[in-house]
């Protein structure tokens, strides 16, 4: 008994170690449309593999490209932690992208 008990432990802490955590991951950026002018800043989720500047620029700037908007930079990376304190500034950006 104690050791299917102990084979079922073992069992369940392989998996639970093969299996990553699933870490979020997500950006603040600034981003503008042409003629005329106009400037958002917003908050959006990016893929587990694209938890750096470069590629979160290059993961979201198709995004806002298909509603007209150019990425100008990525502010900061950052985890769930920090979504509530940006929430309010980025508005109707929050998590669009």
């Amino acid at each position: 008994m104690m050791t299917h008990a102990l084979s079922a432990l073992a069992i369940a802490l392989a998996v639970l170690v093969a299996v990553p955590a699933q870490a979020q991951c997500f950006a603040d950026y600034k981003a503008k449309r042409d003629n005329p002018l106009r400037l958002h800043y917003g908050v959006a989720q990016l893929p587990d593999n694209a938890c750096t500047k470069q590629a979160a620029a290059r993961a979201l700037a198709p995004r806002l490209a298909r509603d007209g908007w150019t990425l100008l930079n990525i502010l900061s990376i950052f985890g769930p932690e920090g979504l509530e304190q940006r929430k309010a500034s980025a508005g109707p950006y929050f998590l669009r992208y």
